[in-house]
């Protein structure tokens, strides 16, 4: 259907030391993963002074690489931090599985719930956030649900404290992002293998008509799972089980496919360096960060 994506090849950036890691003590995850599972890295950040943040799924922790190498923990805490954004004015944001949308203080180590339900329901299990320019953040309410159980929500939580439901019958929602004129959200609905084009209509932002944007395929039991949008709204995915990182074009054609160099976990995604063309990738499996140079740059920070 299209010509093969160009290799590019991937390198280790860092990998979590052995002293933050949790080789013996038991992790929720273990259930999925049938094995001890001493970290899980989720939802990489940086920071307007280049540290990058980062979360431990499996054990409740906000870690924090700084651009020296040097590693420290923010916060441990009773949760299941998952998806990680800084905003505009450097606050941070995490969607926690177990406790909803909660803010994490770096100078402290606190942990702040926003929004622990919603108004006339549990929330499932957020996975992933994105910020909008006016403050809204629109998440993702994954939980357990797949193909067998389409029930996943697309949430947006206005700057004013309102949580509106936008979508209720997704496979596994999992990331998110906003078109750079933010008149759509590009999921990633991990379950179905697909990325599904939300466009937001009116005034309100409502959904419209949603479509599939990408159907992807392999990773066995995986999908996409994190994604970005580039300075020129390619799409960045990362493919759980796959090994991979994917780029598209804002017409959906394959233009990149990134190898990981160590496991099949790659999980989730982050631009950084000082010309924002290095793209930083979690290979969740052995708790490794990996780079890739990209020829279009992320979108500049918001800060």
């Amino acid at each position: 259907m299209y010509p093969p994506p160009q290799i590019l090849e991937t390198e280790v950036y860092a990998t979590v030391p052995d002293t933050l890691r949790y080789p013996d003590r038991p992790s929720w995850m273990q259930r999925h993963h049938l094995r001890a599972v001493d970290c899980f890295l989720e939802g990489p950040g940086f920071d307007r002074a280049g540290n990058l943040y980062l979360t431990d799924l499996a054990h409740g922790r906000i870690l924090r690489l700084s651009p020296a190498g040097a590693w420290d923990v923010v916060a441990e805490y009773d949760g299941r931090p998952n998806g990680l954004r800084i905003r505009e004015d450097g606050a941070i944001f995490v969607t926690d599985r177990l406790r909803g949308i909660v803010r994490v203080h770096p100078d402290s180590g606190r942990i702040e719930t926003i929004l622990g339900a919603l108004p006339d329901a549990k929330l499932q299990g957020p996975n992933d956030l994105v910020i909008a320019r006016n403050g809204d953040i629109y998440f993702t309410d994954q939980g357990e649900t797949g193909l067998n159980n389409p029930t996943g929500r697309l949430v947006r939580l206005t700057a004013a404290g309102v949580a509106d439901v936008l979508l209720d019958n997704v496979p596994s929602p999992n990331g998110l992002a906003l078109t750079a004129d933010e008149t759509a959200v590009l999921l990633a609905v991990t379950r179905a293998n697909a990325i599904w084009h939300v466009p937001l209509l009116g005034p309100e932002r409502m959904p419209g008509r949603v479509g599939v944007f990408i159907q992807m395929s392999g990773g066995p039991g995986g999908g996409p799972d994190g994604i970005l949008l580039d300075a020129e709204d390619n799409l960045v995915v990362a493919h759980a089980r796959m090994g991979a990182v994917w780029v598209f074009s804002r017409l959906g054609e394959p233009l990149f496919r990134l190898r990981s160099c160590r496991g099949p976990m790659t999980t989730n995604i982050a631009f950084g360096g000082t010309d924002r063309r290095t793209l930083f990738i979690t290979e969740s499996t052995t708790g490794s960060i990996l780079t890739a140079r990209l020829p279009t740059p992320g979108r500049p920070n918001p800060f």
